[in-house]
């Protein structure tokens, strides 16, 4: 029993340092910096995805992953905003992890993914 309780912990605990890399936002967050401009907004689904919509502004990360220093403002403070499906996908990482890489400090994930996102009823716009 103890080793199962050991197992369960520790399976948690990385479970919750992973989650924990970059904080969460709202969708409804995300709306109110997509309005004021205030955020770069990355949609790490694929393009087919983006193309059928997406978060209003949100860039491709699938577009722009080959050169994505170009894609983002000088100011590495800027809130950089990831999100990908769904609270289970992973492919946000993409996105953060890259932009962590190229010394951006401010970036959060909006876990409730485009999924959450169309639930809530926003707004998207379609992709080219």
């Amino acid at each position: 029993m103890k080793q199962l309780i050991a197992l369960f912990a520790t399976a948690l605990l990385t479970a919750s340092v992973y989650a924990g890399e970059f904080a969460d936002i709202s969708p409804q967050d995300v709306l109110a910096a997509a309005n004021a401009k205030s955020a770069v907004i990355i949609d790490a689904n694929g393009p087919d995805s983006y193309k059928a919509g997406h978060v209003p502004g949100a860039l491709s990360f699938a577009a722009i992953k080959n050169d994505l220093a170009a894609s983002l403002p000088a100011d590495k403070n800027t809130l950089i905003i990831a999100y990908c499906g769904n609270p289970k996908c992973g492919a946000y990482l993409s996105a953060a992890k890259a932009a962590k890489q190229l010394g951006y400090t401010n970036i959060k994930h909006m876990a409730a993914g485009i999924a959450g996102w169309n639930e809530a009823k926003m707004p998207t716009e379609p992709g080219k």
